[in-house]
Protein backbone atom coordinates (compact mmCIF):
# COMPACT_ATOMS: atom_id res chain seq x y z
CA UNK A 1 0.00 0.00 0.00
CA UNK A 2 3.04 2.34 1.04
CA UNK A 3 4.81 1.68 -2.35
CA UNK A 4 1.09 2.29 -4.29
CA UNK A 5 0.92 5.26 -2.69
CA UNK A 6 4.71 6.53 -3.13
CA UNK A 7 3.94 5.79 -6.91
CA UNK A 8 0.66 7.72 -7.02
CA UNK A 9 2.08 11.00 -5.72
CA UNK A 10 5.46 10.74 -7.81
CA UNK A 11 2.63 10.07 -11.04
CA UNK A 12 1.43 13.43 -10.61
CA UNK A 13 3.27 16.66 -13.15
CA UNK A 14 5.25 19.07 -10.99
CA UNK A 15 3.62 22.00 -13.04
CA UNK A 16 0.20 20.30 -12.77
CA UNK A 17 0.00 20.30 -9.07
CA UNK A 18 1.63 24.07 -9.16
CA UNK A 19 -2.10 24.88 -10.50
CA UNK A 20 -3.92 22.50 -8.68
CA UNK A 21 -2.30 23.97 -5.37
CA UNK A 22 -3.02 27.55 -6.75
CA UNK A 23 -6.63 27.07 -8.14
CA UNK A 24 -7.18 25.06 -4.60
CA UNK A 25 -6.32 27.73 -2.56
CA UNK A 26 -7.80 30.85 -4.58
CA UNK A 27 -11.27 28.74 -4.75
CA UNK A 28 -11.63 29.65 -1.05
CA UNK A 29 -12.00 33.00 -1.63
CA UNK A 30 -15.23 34.07 -1.76
CA UNK A 31 -18.22 34.63 -4.32
CA UNK A 32 -21.98 34.54 -4.05
CA UNK A 33 -22.75 32.06 -1.48
CA UNK A 34 -21.69 31.17 1.50
CA UNK A 35 -20.63 27.46 1.87
CA UNK A 36 -20.40 24.58 4.14
CA UNK A 37 -17.49 22.44 4.30
CA UNK A 38 -19.08 19.96 2.08
CA UNK A 39 -19.77 22.51 -0.95
CA UNK A 40 -16.54 24.22 -0.20
CA UNK A 41 -14.82 21.29 -0.12
CA UNK A 42 -16.03 19.68 -3.29
CA UNK A 43 -15.74 23.34 -4.99
CA UNK A 44 -12.37 22.97 -3.79
CA UNK A 45 -11.15 19.46 -5.31
CA UNK A 46 -12.80 20.66 -8.84
CA UNK A 47 -11.19 23.63 -8.93
CA UNK A 48 -7.57 22.16 -8.19
CA UNK A 49 -8.76 19.40 -10.59
CA UNK A 50 -9.03 21.82 -13.43
CA UNK A 51 -5.99 23.58 -12.14
CA UNK A 52 -4.37 20.57 -12.30
CA UNK A 53 -5.29 19.90 -15.96
CA UNK A 54 -4.00 23.59 -17.13
CA UNK A 55 -0.82 22.68 -15.61
CA UNK A 56 -0.61 19.06 -17.66
CA UNK A 57 -2.05 20.72 -20.99
CA UNK A 58 0.67 23.30 -20.85
CA UNK A 59 3.38 20.61 -20.50
CA UNK A 60 2.07 18.55 -23.17
CA UNK A 61 1.90 22.12 -25.32
CA UNK A 62 5.84 22.60 -23.98
CA UNK A 63 6.72 18.42 -25.42
CA UNK A 64 4.09 18.91 -28.67
CA UNK A 65 6.30 21.84 -29.96
CA UNK A 66 9.50 20.21 -28.62
CA UNK A 67 10.81 22.99 -27.17
CA UNK A 68 13.88 21.86 -24.50
CA UNK A 69 13.22 20.10 -21.23
CA UNK A 70 16.08 19.61 -18.62
CA UNK A 71 16.11 16.30 -16.60
CA UNK A 72 17.68 17.45 -14.27
CA UNK A 73 16.69 18.27 -10.27
CA UNK A 74 12.78 16.70 -11.52
CA UNK A 75 12.47 15.06 -8.42
CA UNK A 76 13.64 17.98 -5.97
CA UNK A 77 11.13 20.18 -7.89
CA UNK A 78 8.77 17.90 -7.33
CA UNK A 79 8.97 18.22 -3.28
CA UNK A 80 9.26 22.26 -3.63
CA UNK A 81 6.06 22.13 -5.09
CA UNK A 82 4.74 19.90 -2.78
CA UNK A 83 5.69 22.03 0.25
CA UNK A 84 5.10 25.69 -1.09
CA UNK A 85 1.44 23.98 -2.42
CA UNK A 86 0.68 22.57 0.74
CA UNK A 87 1.94 25.70 2.85
CA UNK A 88 -0.54 28.34 0.73
CA UNK A 89 -3.21 25.69 1.03
CA UNK A 90 -2.65 25.95 4.97
CA UNK A 91 -2.50 29.93 4.41
CA UNK A 92 -5.53 29.95 2.88
CA UNK A 93 -7.59 27.89 4.80
CA UNK A 94 -6.66 29.97 7.81
CA UNK A 95 -8.43 32.86 6.13
CA UNK A 96 -11.58 30.52 4.88
CA UNK A 97 -13.67 31.81 7.45
CA UNK A 98 -12.97 34.98 7.54
CA UNK A 99 -14.04 35.42 3.81
CA UNK A 100 -17.08 33.26 4.51
CA UNK A 101 -18.49 35.55 6.99
CA UNK A 102 -17.91 38.60 4.50
CA UNK A 103 -20.91 37.29 3.31
CA UNK A 104 -22.69 36.14 6.32
CA UNK A 105 -22.11 39.51 7.74
CA UNK A 106 -23.96 41.04 5.02
CA UNK A 107 -26.85 38.59 5.31
CA UNK A 108 -27.14 38.76 8.97
CA UNK A 109 -25.88 35.39 9.61
CA UNK A 110 -24.38 33.95 12.25
CA UNK A 111 -20.30 34.03 12.01
CA UNK A 112 -18.30 31.03 11.60
CA UNK A 113 -15.59 30.12 13.84
CA UNK A 114 -13.97 27.87 11.72
CA UNK A 115 -14.57 26.55 8.35
CA UNK A 116 -13.55 23.31 9.15
CA UNK A 117 -10.09 23.07 7.36
CA UNK A 118 -9.29 19.25 8.07
CA UNK A 119 -12.95 17.70 6.82
CA UNK A 120 -12.96 20.80 3.94
CA UNK A 121 -9.14 19.35 3.46
CA UNK A 122 -10.46 15.84 3.13
CA UNK A 123 -13.66 16.02 0.94
CA UNK A 124 -11.27 18.09 -2.02
CA UNK A 125 -8.51 15.29 -1.82
CA UNK A 126 -11.27 12.57 -2.42
CA UNK A 127 -13.01 14.86 -5.29
CA UNK A 128 -9.59 15.88 -6.89
CA UNK A 129 -8.55 12.36 -6.60
CA UNK A 130 -11.32 11.01 -8.79
CA UNK A 131 -11.24 13.67 -11.40
CA UNK A 132 -7.39 12.96 -11.71
CA UNK A 133 -8.32 9.30 -12.29
CA UNK A 134 -11.46 10.20 -14.77
CA UNK A 135 -8.45 12.52 -16.56
CA UNK A 136 -5.87 9.52 -16.98
CA UNK A 137 -9.05 7.58 -17.94
CA UNK A 138 -9.42 9.90 -20.91
CA UNK A 139 -5.56 10.18 -21.49
CA UNK A 140 -5.88 6.17 -22.10
CA UNK A 141 -8.37 6.63 -24.74
CA UNK A 142 -7.01 9.40 -26.43
CA UNK A 143 -3.84 7.11 -26.55
CA UNK A 144 -5.46 4.06 -28.07
CA UNK A 145 -7.02 6.20 -30.67
CA UNK A 146 -3.76 7.79 -31.33
CA UNK A 147 -1.74 4.88 -31.49
CA UNK A 148 -4.48 3.11 -34.30
CA UNK A 149 -4.49 6.48 -36.39
CA UNK A 150 -0.70 6.45 -36.22
CA UNK A 151 -0.90 3.47 -38.82
CA UNK A 152 -2.51 5.75 -41.14
CA UNK A 153 -1.39 9.20 -40.67
CA UNK A 154 1.79 11.14 -38.92
CA UNK A 155 1.87 10.68 -35.32
CA UNK A 156 1.25 14.45 -34.66
CA UNK A 157 -1.38 14.50 -36.44
CA UNK A 158 -2.69 11.07 -35.09
CA UNK A 159 -2.50 12.67 -31.61
CA UNK A 160 -4.42 15.96 -31.82
CA UNK A 161 -7.22 13.81 -34.05
CA UNK A 162 -7.02 11.70 -31.12
CA UNK A 163 -7.90 14.35 -28.89
CA UNK A 164 -10.08 15.79 -30.33
CA UNK A 165 -12.19 12.32 -31.11
CA UNK A 166 -11.97 11.38 -27.69
CA UNK A 167 -13.22 15.01 -26.08
CA UNK A 168 -16.49 14.35 -28.08
CA UNK A 169 -16.72 10.48 -27.37
CA UNK A 170 -16.39 12.16 -24.03
CA UNK A 171 -18.44 14.73 -24.39
CA UNK A 172 -21.68 12.75 -26.36
CA UNK A 173 -21.44 10.25 -23.61
CA UNK A 174 -21.80 12.65 -20.40
CA UNK A 175 -24.07 15.10 -22.39
CA UNK A 176 -25.91 13.34 -25.05
CA UNK A 177 -26.58 10.21 -23.33
CA UNK A 178 -25.77 9.78 -19.91
CA UNK A 179 -26.96 13.52 -18.39
CA UNK A 180 -29.90 13.85 -20.69
CA UNK A 181 -30.88 10.39 -20.41
CA UNK A 182 -30.79 10.68 -16.57
CA UNK A 183 -32.72 14.24 -16.76
CA UNK A 184 -35.71 12.34 -18.49
CA UNK A 185 -35.49 9.08 -16.92
CA UNK A 186 -35.25 11.36 -13.32
CA UNK A 187 -38.37 13.48 -14.65
CA UNK A 188 -40.41 10.23 -15.60
CA UNK A 189 -39.70 8.57 -12.14
CA UNK A 190 -40.88 11.44 -10.36
CA UNK A 191 -43.82 11.83 -12.18
CA UNK A 192 -45.25 8.16 -11.39
CA UNK A 193 -44.04 9.14 -7.79
CA UNK A 194 -46.18 12.12 -7.50
CA UNK A 195 -49.14 10.40 -8.76
CA UNK A 196 -48.86 7.75 -6.69
CA UNK A 197 -47.61 9.84 -2.86
CA UNK A 198 -50.68 10.08 -1.04
CA UNK A 199 -50.01 13.11 1.44
CA UNK A 200 -52.15 14.81 4.50
CA UNK A 201 -53.88 17.49 2.14
CA UNK A 202 -57.45 16.50 1.34
CA UNK A 203 -59.92 17.04 -1.22
CA UNK A 204 -61.47 20.37 -1.23
CA UNK A 205 -64.88 20.40 -0.28
CA UNK A 206 -65.64 23.72 -1.34
CA UNK A 207 -67.32 23.42 -5.09
CA UNK A 208 -65.65 26.53 -6.39
CA UNK A 209 -61.50 25.13 -5.72
CA UNK A 210 -59.73 23.39 -8.31
CA UNK A 211 -59.40 19.61 -7.34
CA UNK A 212 -62.89 19.95 -5.73
CA UNK A 213 -65.67 16.56 -6.97
CA UNK A 214 -67.04 19.28 -9.14
CA UNK A 215 -63.96 20.66 -10.11
CA UNK A 216 -63.16 19.54 -13.95
CA UNK A 217 -59.23 19.06 -12.87
CA UNK A 218 -59.27 15.85 -11.29
CA UNK A 219 -57.39 16.25 -6.96
CA UNK A 220 -54.58 13.43 -7.93
CA UNK A 221 -53.56 14.40 -10.52
CA UNK A 222 -52.31 17.72 -9.58
CA UNK A 223 -48.98 16.15 -7.86
CA UNK A 224 -47.52 17.98 -4.58
CA UNK A 225 -46.92 21.18 -5.52
CA UNK A 226 -50.06 21.27 -7.08
CA UNK A 227 -52.17 20.60 -4.51
CA UNK A 228 -49.75 22.83 -2.25
CA UNK A 229 -50.92 25.44 -4.38
CA UNK A 230 -54.58 25.24 -4.15
CA UNK A 231 -55.02 24.89 -0.59
CA UNK A 232 -52.62 27.58 0.90
CA UNK A 233 -52.59 30.65 0.30
CA UNK A 234 -54.93 33.43 2.26
CA UNK A 235 -58.31 32.88 2.44
CA UNK A 236 -61.32 35.56 2.20
CA UNK A 237 -61.65 35.63 5.98
CA UNK A 238 -57.61 36.53 6.51
CA UNK A 239 -57.60 38.95 3.67
CA UNK A 240 -60.66 40.86 5.31
CA UNK A 241 -59.23 40.52 8.90
CA UNK A 242 -56.17 42.11 7.54
CA UNK A 243 -58.33 44.83 5.91
CA UNK A 244 -61.23 45.05 8.16
CA UNK A 245 -63.52 45.01 5.51
CA UNK A 246 -65.18 42.17 3.12
CA UNK A 247 -62.94 40.40 0.74
CA UNK A 248 -63.33 37.77 -1.84
CA UNK A 249 -62.07 34.05 -1.93
CA UNK A 250 -58.61 34.29 -4.60
CA UNK A 251 -59.06 31.99 -7.49
CA UNK A 252 -56.60 29.36 -7.84
CA UNK A 253 -56.23 27.19 -10.76
CA UNK A 254 -53.36 24.74 -11.20
CA UNK A 255 -53.18 21.51 -14.02
CA UNK A 256 -50.84 18.83 -13.14
CA UNK A 257 -48.56 16.95 -15.58
CA UNK A 258 -51.03 13.97 -14.58
CA UNK A 259 -54.45 15.80 -15.17
CA UNK A 260 -54.07 15.59 -18.53
CA UNK A 261 -51.69 13.82 -21.44
CA UNK A 262 -50.46 16.51 -23.62
CA UNK A 263 -49.15 20.34 -23.40
CA UNK A 264 -52.50 21.41 -25.30
CA UNK A 265 -55.14 19.08 -23.34
CA UNK A 266 -53.29 20.64 -20.15
CA UNK A 267 -53.66 24.11 -21.73
CA UNK A 268 -57.22 23.44 -22.52
CA UNK A 269 -58.38 22.22 -19.03
CA UNK A 270 -57.25 25.19 -17.19
CA UNK A 271 -58.93 27.59 -19.30
CA UNK A 272 -61.89 25.37 -19.16
CA UNK A 273 -61.63 25.54 -14.92
CA UNK A 274 -60.68 29.20 -15.14
CA UNK A 275 -64.13 29.74 -16.95
CA UNK A 276 -65.74 27.22 -14.45
CA UNK A 277 -64.54 29.27 -11.51
CA UNK A 278 -65.69 32.82 -12.63
CA UNK A 279 -61.81 33.86 -12.82
CA UNK A 280 -62.46 36.54 -15.83
CA UNK A 281 -64.86 37.89 -13.74
CA UNK A 282 -62.01 39.41 -11.21
CA UNK A 283 -60.71 42.69 -11.26
CA UNK A 284 -56.83 40.59 -12.03
CA UNK A 285 -55.68 37.33 -13.61
CA UNK A 286 -52.54 36.24 -13.33
CA UNK A 287 -50.83 33.87 -15.90
CA UNK A 288 -48.16 31.91 -13.27
CA UNK A 289 -45.15 29.98 -15.30
CA UNK A 290 -44.34 27.75 -12.20
CA UNK A 291 -40.76 26.73 -11.24
CA UNK A 292 -38.76 23.30 -12.50
CA UNK A 293 -40.06 21.36 -9.95
CA UNK A 294 -43.75 22.85 -10.24
CA UNK A 295 -43.68 24.63 -6.99
CA UNK A 296 -44.83 28.38 -7.10
CA UNK A 297 -43.86 30.62 -4.64
CA UNK A 298 -46.11 31.63 -1.33
CA UNK A 299 -44.20 34.86 -1.14
CA UNK A 300 -44.93 35.96 -4.72
CA UNK A 301 -48.72 35.04 -5.02
CA UNK A 302 -50.00 35.50 -1.32
CA UNK A 303 -49.19 39.25 -1.26
CA UNK A 304 -50.89 40.34 -4.66
CA UNK A 305 -54.11 38.35 -3.15
CA UNK A 306 -54.09 40.54 -0.04
CA UNK A 307 -53.23 43.75 -1.93
CA UNK A 308 -56.46 43.48 -3.93
CA UNK A 309 -58.31 41.94 -1.16
CA UNK A 310 -58.71 38.75 -2.83
CA UNK A 311 -60.30 39.89 -6.03
CA UNK A 312 -57.16 37.77 -8.08
CA UNK A 313 -57.54 34.50 -10.22
CA UNK A 314 -54.18 32.67 -11.50
CA UNK A 315 -53.83 29.95 -13.34
CA UNK A 316 -50.50 27.86 -13.53
CA UNK A 317 -49.86 24.59 -15.69
CA UNK A 318 -46.76 21.77 -14.73
CA UNK A 319 -44.45 20.64 -16.91
CA UNK A 320 -41.58 19.09 -14.71
CA UNK A 321 -40.61 17.93 -11.45
CA UNK A 322 -36.87 18.71 -11.60
CA UNK A 323 -34.89 21.40 -10.08
CA UNK A 324 -34.99 24.42 -12.22
CA UNK A 325 -31.15 24.99 -12.02
CA UNK A 326 -30.68 21.62 -13.53
CA UNK A 327 -33.27 22.17 -16.09
CA UNK A 328 -31.84 25.30 -16.72
CA UNK A 329 -28.31 24.25 -17.07
CA UNK A 330 -28.83 20.44 -19.05
CA UNK A 331 -32.45 21.99 -21.27
CA UNK A 332 -32.95 25.73 -20.80
CA UNK A 333 -35.76 25.28 -22.83
CA UNK A 334 -37.60 23.15 -21.09
CA UNK A 335 -41.33 23.69 -20.40
CA UNK A 336 -41.50 26.62 -23.08
CA UNK A 337 -43.57 24.94 -24.83
CA UNK A 338 -46.45 24.51 -21.85
CA UNK A 339 -45.56 28.05 -20.97
CA UNK A 340 -46.70 29.31 -24.97
CA UNK A 341 -49.65 26.99 -24.86
CA UNK A 342 -51.52 28.22 -21.76
CA UNK A 343 -50.50 31.61 -22.44
CA UNK A 344 -52.35 31.26 -25.69
CA UNK A 345 -55.13 29.57 -24.23
CA UNK A 346 -55.73 31.95 -22.01
CA UNK A 347 -54.83 35.12 -23.72
CA UNK A 348 -56.86 33.94 -26.91
CA UNK A 349 -60.06 34.17 -24.87
CA UNK A 350 -59.75 36.71 -22.77
CA UNK A 351 -59.08 39.16 -25.96
CA UNK A 352 -62.28 37.85 -26.94
CA UNK A 353 -63.81 39.76 -24.24
CA UNK A 354 -64.96 43.61 -23.66
CA UNK A 355 -62.10 45.27 -23.08
CA UNK A 356 -64.12 47.40 -20.38
CA UNK A 357 -65.29 44.58 -18.17
CA UNK A 358 -62.43 41.96 -18.43
CA UNK A 359 -60.05 41.39 -15.80
CA UNK A 360 -56.57 42.88 -16.11
CA UNK A 361 -53.65 40.32 -17.08
CA UNK A 362 -50.29 40.23 -15.75
CA UNK A 363 -47.63 37.57 -15.84
CA UNK A 364 -45.10 36.25 -13.42
CA UNK A 365 -42.87 33.70 -13.10
CA UNK A 366 -39.89 32.84 -10.54
CA UNK A 367 -36.29 31.36 -11.66
CA UNK A 368 -37.27 29.32 -14.98
CA UNK A 369 -40.77 30.07 -14.89
CA UNK A 370 -39.47 33.50 -15.59
CA UNK A 371 -37.19 32.35 -18.57
CA UNK A 372 -40.24 30.71 -19.61
CA UNK A 373 -42.68 33.25 -19.01
CA UNK A 374 -40.81 35.29 -20.60
CA UNK A 375 -40.90 33.76 -24.31
CA UNK A 376 -44.88 34.08 -24.14
CA UNK A 377 -44.26 37.65 -23.39
CA UNK A 378 -43.17 38.85 -27.70
CA UNK A 379 -44.76 42.20 -27.36
CA UNK A 380 -44.75 42.55 -30.90
CA UNK A 381 -47.18 39.50 -30.87
CA UNK A 382 -49.88 41.38 -28.65
CA UNK A 383 -49.40 44.92 -29.16
CA UNK A 384 -52.81 45.27 -30.69
CA UNK A 385 -54.16 43.96 -27.46
CA UNK A 386 -51.38 44.12 -24.92
CA UNK A 387 -51.14 42.57 -21.24
CA UNK A 388 -50.92 44.72 -18.79
CA UNK A 389 -47.59 43.83 -16.92
CA UNK A 390 -45.52 41.50 -15.34
CA UNK A 391 -43.30 40.96 -12.02
CA UNK A 392 -40.53 38.03 -12.83
CA UNK A 393 -38.49 36.89 -10.05
CA UNK A 394 -34.77 35.83 -10.39
CA UNK A 395 -34.67 35.56 -14.23
CA UNK A 396 -32.36 33.02 -14.90
CA UNK A 397 -28.83 34.04 -17.14
CA UNK A 398 -30.35 32.50 -20.01
CA UNK A 399 -32.95 34.75 -20.16
CA UNK A 400 -32.80 36.45 -23.71
CA UNK A 401 -35.10 38.94 -22.86
CA UNK A 402 -33.22 39.89 -19.48
CA UNK A 403 -30.22 39.82 -21.42
CA UNK A 404 -30.82 42.60 -24.29
CA UNK A 405 -32.33 44.61 -21.96
CA UNK A 406 -29.56 44.46 -19.24
CA UNK A 407 -26.86 44.79 -22.10
CA UNK A 408 -29.19 48.07 -23.87
CA UNK A 409 -29.17 49.42 -19.77
CA UNK A 410 -28.02 53.07 -19.22
CA UNK A 411 -24.45 53.15 -19.04
CA UNK A 412 -24.42 54.68 -15.47
CA UNK A 413 -26.57 52.13 -13.98
CA UNK A 414 -24.79 49.08 -12.72
CA UNK A 415 -25.46 45.48 -14.27
CA UNK A 416 -27.30 44.54 -10.96
CA UNK A 417 -29.62 46.88 -11.02
CA UNK A 418 -30.23 48.21 -15.16
CA UNK A 419 -32.28 51.58 -15.53
CA UNK A 420 -33.68 50.90 -19.16
CA UNK A 421 -34.50 53.47 -21.17
CA UNK A 422 -36.79 56.05 -19.91
CA UNK A 423 -37.95 53.25 -17.37
CA UNK A 424 -41.68 53.60 -18.54
CA UNK A 425 -41.75 49.50 -19.40
CA UNK A 426 -39.29 48.31 -17.72
CA UNK A 427 -37.97 48.75 -14.10
CA UNK A 428 -35.30 46.41 -11.78
CA UNK A 429 -35.72 46.18 -8.15
CA UNK A 430 -34.27 44.28 -5.08
CA UNK A 431 -33.87 44.66 -1.61
CA UNK A 432 -34.85 48.13 -1.56
CA UNK A 433 -37.38 49.55 -3.30
CA UNK A 434 -35.57 50.80 -6.24
CA UNK A 435 -38.88 51.16 -8.51
CA UNK A 436 -40.00 55.08 -8.22
CA UNK A 437 -37.23 56.70 -10.65
CA UNK A 438 -36.90 60.40 -11.09
CA UNK A 439 -38.43 61.42 -13.92
CA UNK A 440 -39.90 58.21 -15.12
CA UNK A 441 -43.84 57.80 -16.16
CA UNK A 442 -45.20 54.01 -16.30
CA UNK A 443 -46.11 53.44 -19.69
CA UNK A 444 -49.83 50.83 -20.57
CA UNK A 445 -47.73 48.07 -19.70
CA UNK A 446 -45.68 47.97 -16.76
CA UNK A 447 -42.85 45.00 -16.30
CA UNK A 448 -40.62 44.49 -13.21
CA UNK A 449 -37.75 42.28 -13.04
CA UNK A 450 -36.83 41.21 -8.99
CA UNK A 451 -33.51 40.30 -8.48
CA UNK A 452 -30.70 39.99 -6.16
CA UNK A 453 -27.73 40.76 -6.61
CA UNK A 454 -26.33 37.93 -5.09
CA UNK A 455 -28.47 35.56 -7.20
CA UNK A 456 -26.46 32.71 -8.77
CA UNK A 457 -29.27 31.81 -11.27
CA UNK A 458 -29.50 35.48 -12.61
CA UNK A 459 -25.84 36.09 -12.29
CA UNK A 460 -24.32 33.40 -13.33
CA UNK A 461 -22.19 33.42 -16.64
CA UNK A 462 -20.13 30.70 -18.45
CA UNK A 463 -17.80 33.68 -19.82
CA UNK A 464 -16.61 34.66 -16.79
CA UNK A 465 -14.31 31.85 -17.43
CA UNK A 466 -12.69 34.40 -19.61
CA UNK A 467 -14.17 37.71 -18.59
CA UNK A 468 -15.20 39.95 -15.56
CA UNK A 469 -18.44 39.46 -15.84
CA UNK A 470 -20.48 42.76 -15.71
CA UNK A 471 -22.01 43.06 -12.37
CA UNK A 472 -18.16 42.45 -10.75
CA UNK A 473 -17.52 45.94 -11.98
CA UNK A 474 -17.79 49.17 -10.46
CA UNK A 475 -20.04 49.10 -7.36
CA UNK A 476 -21.17 46.39 -6.07
CA UNK A 477 -24.77 44.53 -4.85
CA UNK A 478 -25.57 45.64 -1.53
CA UNK A 479 -25.14 41.77 -0.84
CA UNK A 480 -22.24 40.44 -2.29
CA UNK A 481 -18.79 40.81 -0.21
CA UNK A 482 -16.63 43.37 -1.01
CA UNK A 483 -13.91 40.55 -1.16
CA UNK A 484 -15.03 38.51 -4.57
CA UNK A 485 -12.50 39.58 -7.28
CA UNK A 486 -12.67 38.01 -10.46
CA UNK A 487 -10.11 35.20 -11.49
CA UNK A 488 -10.27 33.41 -14.56
CA UNK A 489 -11.75 29.85 -14.93
CA UNK A 490 -12.21 29.74 -11.07
CA UNK A 491 -14.79 32.61 -10.78
CA UNK A 492 -17.20 30.59 -13.52
CA UNK A 493 -16.88 27.51 -11.29
CA UNK A 494 -17.58 29.05 -7.85
CA UNK A 495 -20.28 30.81 -9.58
CA UNK A 496 -21.31 27.45 -11.28
CA UNK A 497 -21.67 25.95 -7.55
CA UNK A 498 -23.34 28.75 -6.18
CA UNK A 499 -25.99 28.67 -8.42
CA UNK A 500 -26.57 25.14 -7.63
CA UNK A 501 -26.91 26.02 -3.84
CA UNK A 502 -29.05 29.54 -4.28
CA UNK A 503 -32.34 27.91 -2.80
CA UNK A 504 -29.87 27.93 0.52
CA UNK A 505 -29.48 30.85 1.24
CA UNK A 506 -32.10 32.69 3.88
CA UNK A 507 -35.09 34.68 2.63
CA UNK A 508 -34.12 37.84 0.80
CA UNK A 509 -30.57 36.67 -0.57
CA UNK A 510 -29.61 34.60 -3.07
CA UNK A 511 -32.49 32.71 -5.15
CA UNK A 512 -35.20 33.06 -2.11
CA UNK A 513 -37.25 35.87 -2.46
CA UNK A 514 -38.94 37.38 0.19
CA UNK A 515 -42.64 38.61 0.44
CA UNK A 516 -41.79 42.47 1.35
CA UNK A 517 -39.84 42.51 -2.14
CA UNK A 518 -42.64 41.05 -4.08
CA UNK A 519 -45.30 43.71 -2.41
CA UNK A 520 -43.32 46.63 -4.23
CA UNK A 521 -42.85 44.81 -7.22
CA UNK A 522 -46.88 44.26 -7.12
CA UNK A 523 -47.64 47.27 -6.62
CA UNK A 524 -45.48 49.09 -8.77
CA UNK A 525 -46.92 46.62 -11.59
CA UNK A 526 -50.33 46.27 -10.89
CA UNK A 527 -51.15 49.75 -9.15
CA UNK A 528 -53.57 48.81 -6.39
CA UNK A 529 -55.43 51.56 -4.25
CA UNK A 530 -53.29 51.02 -0.90
CA UNK A 531 -51.60 53.82 1.07
CA UNK A 532 -48.24 53.74 2.33
CA UNK A 533 -48.70 52.76 5.76
CA UNK A 534 -50.93 49.75 4.67
CA UNK A 535 -48.36 48.56 2.74
CA UNK A 536 -45.42 48.87 5.45
CA UNK A 537 -48.68 46.62 7.54
CA UNK A 538 -48.75 43.99 5.20
CA UNK A 539 -44.86 44.13 4.74
CA UNK A 540 -44.78 43.26 8.41
CA UNK A 541 -47.05 41.03 8.49
CA UNK A 542 -46.18 38.49 5.40
CA UNK A 543 -42.66 38.74 6.67
CA UNK A 544 -43.48 37.12 10.00
CA UNK A 545 -45.84 34.68 8.42
CA UNK A 546 -43.87 33.73 5.48
CA UNK A 547 -40.53 33.36 7.20
CA UNK A 548 -42.03 31.47 10.21
CA UNK A 549 -43.39 28.69 7.52
CA UNK A 550 -40.00 28.54 5.65
CA UNK A 551 -38.19 27.82 9.35
CA UNK A 552 -41.16 24.98 9.84
CA UNK A 553 -40.41 23.76 6.52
Amino acid sequence: MKRWLVGLFASFSSIGLLFGFAFFAASLTPSLMPRSFVVQGALSGVCAAVGYLIGVILVWVWNYLQLPVTKTGQGVMKVAVWVLGVVVAIAFLWRAAGWQNSIRELWHMEPLDTAEPYKLAIVAAIVFLLAVLIGRLFRLTCLAISDWLSRFIPPRVSRVVGTVIAVALFWSVVEGVLLRSALHMADSSFRRVDALLEDDVPTPADPGKTGSPSSLVAWDGLGRQGRNFITTGPHAAQIGDFWKSAAREPIRVYVGLNNAETIEERAKLALRELQRQGAFERSLLVIVVPTGTGWIDPAAMDPLEYLHRGDVGSVAMQYSYLTSWLSLLVEPEYGADSARALFREVYGYWTTLPRDSRPKLYLHGLSLGALNSQITADLLDVIADPFQGALWSGPPFESAMWRTVTAGRDPQSPAWLPRFRDGSIIRFTNQENELDLPGATWGPVRIVYLQYASDAVTFFDPRSAYREPAWMKGERGPDVSPRLRWIPVLTMLQLLFDMATATTSPMGYGHVYAPEHYIDGWVAVTDPQIAPAEVDALKAKLAVELRSVEAGG
